[in-house]
């Protein structure tokens, strides 16, 4: 019994074979169905004998009300079963007309395969109303919409960093201008703005000037030369996504970037990227692999054009480019960036002219030293950043300042061409005083102390340069001395050092073997390196120390400066530090002082230390002023003077380990204790000073 009512009966097939409808209503769906099956049954089970038209029992339909009682037969529904009557017209098969059928109806396979074939092979229609394929010119997209440009990031955001700003227009301009033409700002992602250092912003804004040509009209290329553990790598990223997402006309600057980078980098490249990036741009990493694979990956890099390139980046080792660099020569490339780019330095090797050869304008080359030999790299590795900048090889070989640098290494075949060279250059080192102040200053000072006193003096360097400075004043003066350094066994310092304490050795002959054996004096002076014998050395024989330049740590300064002033001394003892005035010594010096007052907050237990020197001013390192008596006095902004003059003493409690606000200070010599300091004030060449006393002895600077 069916849902509507309809008791179904059995259908009668030739052959004695039985089918039971079973479904829920009747309807023409299920009559198709179950025709479909028992048509199928009496195909493949009746014998063949059984007539071509099989006999069916026309099922009867009887009406049964809800309650289950049959009705009567007399609304009962009996008609002959016709499929094609029962089929609504939508449901009924496709015929075409005349078609020939064959005796049970049905057409042959192949007319129906064809018939099939011919329904699916429609054409497409295009479902735009009214189109004529003979004047439809507009673009399926449609076309983009006009308007002003604007900048892909808010420039005027907190801490945005902008890369490019256009130039300000008057309102009379603006409204002259073609607003879908103007220029916009060029800001670095939020994302990345926020964990950019303060010396990472400055880089991108460097290294972007130098890749848009701002720098220097015509170049497009720059070095990058930051010291180890900066942060190189994240300002390149920075970079290429700026370049790779906007520029100045509201658009990209570049499609495509390659990173070229040691085969033992790949790998970190990629995963800087995917860190910094957030995974919102795909790398395309190119290391190992088959030739064909390789081959295949660099095609379908270099294929890529438009806006939206799958793989915009691509970070290859150096070797793998060298071999498939006839593949990346094929297509421009939009920026290139060589990391760990020292290995350019010689422009005659394969892999730098393979990477000469590419179709790039803008060129990044990171590398923490650029410098290693001889200016001849360093011309290399300028001249693949920005190519002819420099001139040709040949005159960077000829330039006279690297003639004159291999005349000194080497004089021998110079002999007669003396004429050719500047004045005053002769192929031997020599010193010439009147280029230095400072040692001018000690020339002077070691006179006075030499014909005035029975004091013997320590010079103090960081730099063994300069010590062959000192030593050729020696020999200039016909002083007596001995050097110190890292070259000395340490058998032969104990007994240097022995015999410079006892007074009641007379040296005859000084223990260096290169001082002339026919000067008869006494070792007056004793050369240090502060590196090799800064610490522990007992130099009691002296109570006079020169210390010639700072050093970034106060605490190695501080080392040096008590060789003389130790257990045992017992002379007044005088250091002197030498600052020339308004350089990057100053600078070193303020830094000394401002690490000396955080060092007396965590050791000393003070409680507040002034604060005289800014972040900005220690950062200021390279700006000379020549316009100052001491910027050290300038940048103390101190309290106790008055038009530069002090008028309130230090208070007494005050030493040579005090700040340095608490020190004396003056611009002449009238108030200064040491006599050797004042005698060669005349000079002219001292500006300022400052000075403090310890007890009986005396510290001047």
């Amino acid at each position: 019994m069916c849902k509507h009512g309809y008791n179904l009966r059995t259908a009668i097939l030739p052959s004695g074979i039985t089918c039971i409808i079973q479904a829920v209503g009747i309807d023409c769906s299920h009559i198709i169905l179950v025709r479909f099956v028992f048509l199928l049954m009496l195909r493949r089970s009746a014998p063949s004998r059984v007539s071509s038209e099989p006999r069916f029992v026309t099922p009867t339909l009887a009406k049964v009300s809800k309650s289950g009682r049959k009705l009567s037969t007399n609304n009962a529904v009996s008609y002959d079963y016709d499929r094609d009557s029962l089929l609504p017209d939508y449901r009924k098969p496709f015929a075409k007309p005349g078609d020939k059928r064959t005796s049970e109806g049905c057409a042959t396979s192949s007319e129906h395969e064809a018939f099939i074939k011919q329904i699916l092979s429609r054409p497409f229609k295009v479902p735009l109303p009214n189109y004529d394929a003979n004047n439809y010119t507009r673009r399926a997209l449609g076309l983009r919409r006009s308007g002003v440009r604007v900048p892909l990031h808010d420039p005027y955001e907190e801490g945005s960093v902008i890369l490019f700003e256009p130039p300000q227009l008057a309102c009379h301009e603006k409204l002259k201008c073609d607003a879908s033409k103007q220029l916009v700002h060029v800001v670095v992602d939020p994302l990345l703005a926020k964990i950019l250092r303060p010396h990472q912003r400055e880089g991108v804004k460097f290294m972007y000037d130098c890749v848009t040509g701002r720098k220097i009209e015509g170049s497009y290329g720059c070095i990058m030369a930051d010291e180890m553990g900066l942060g190189k790598t994240l300002q390149c990223i920075t970079l290429i996504w700026t370049l790779l997402r906007q520029g100045p006309e509201a658009k990209p600057t570049i499609e495509k970037a390659i990173v070229v980078c040691p085969s033992s980098l790949v790998k970190n490249w990629y995963n800087e990227v995917l860190k910094w990036l957030n995974n919102r741009v795909l790398p395309l990493p190119v290391d190992s692999g088959s030739k064909k694979e390789i081959d295949e990956k660099l095609q379908s890099f270099m294929g890529q054009q438009g806006r939206r390139c799958a793989t915009p980046i691509l970070i290859i080792s150096y070797e793998t480019f060298r071999l498939h660099s006839d593949i990346l020569h094929r297509h421009p490339v939009g920026l290139v960036i060589c990391d760990e780019g020292h290995r350019l330095k010689n422009c005659e090797n394969q892999t730098y002219q393979a990477l000469t050869g590419l179709n790039c304008q803008r060129r990044v080359l990171l590398s923490g030293t650029p410098i290693q030999n001889d200016l001849l790299e360093y011309f290399s590795l300028v001249h693949f950043v920005n190519t002819g900048i420099l001139g040709t090889a040949a005159v960077t070989h000829g330039h006279p300042s690297l003639i004159f640098e291999k005349c000194l290494n080497q004089s021998d075949g110079f002999e007669n061409c003396a004429h050719f060279f500047p004045p005053k250059f002769q192929p031997e080192k020599q010193v010439y005083p009147e280029w230095s102040g400072k040692m001018r200053i000690l020339d002077l000072l070691l006179a006075v102390v030499k014909s005035t006193t029975n004091d013997k003096v320590v010079l103090v360097s960081n730099y063994t340069q300069t010590l062959d400075l000192f030593e050729q004043l020696c020999l200039l003066r016909r002083y007596g001395y001995v050097r110190l350094d890292g070259t000395m066994t340490i058998k032969k310092r104990a007994k240097i050092v022995e015999q410079f304490n006892d007074p009641e050795v007379c040296h005859c002959q000084p223990f260096d073997n290169t001082f002339p054996s026919t000067i008869q004096s006494s070792t007056f002076i004793f050369m240090l390196s502060s590196k090799a014998g800064g610490c522990g050395l007992n130099l009691i024989g002296a109570n006079r120390l020169v210390m010639f330049d700072p050093d970034w740590n106060p605490a190695n300064d501080g080392q040096a400066m008590a060789r003389v002033w130790r257990d045992g001394q017992k002379k007044n003892c005088f250091i002197y530090r030498m600052l020339t005035t308004g350089s990057i010594e100053e600078k070193i010096f303020q830094r000394q002082s401002h690490k000396k007052a955080l060092s007396s907050c965590v050791v000393d237990n003070e409680e507040d230390v002034a604060r005289h020197f800014s972040v900005d001013q220690l950062r200021d390192l390279f700006k000379l002023r020549v316009d100052t008596l001491s910027d050290t006095h300038e940048t103390l902004k101190c309290k106790r003077c008055v038009n530069g003059i002090e008028s309130v003493a230090p208070p007494e409690s005050a030493d040579t380990n005090s700040d340095l606000s608490l020190w004396h200070h003056c611009r002449d010599k009238k108030r200064i204790p040491d006599n050797a300091v004042k005698a060669v004030w005349g000079c002219g060449l001292i500006t300022f000073c400052f000075y403090q006393s310890s007890h009986d002895q005396c510290n001047v600077d």
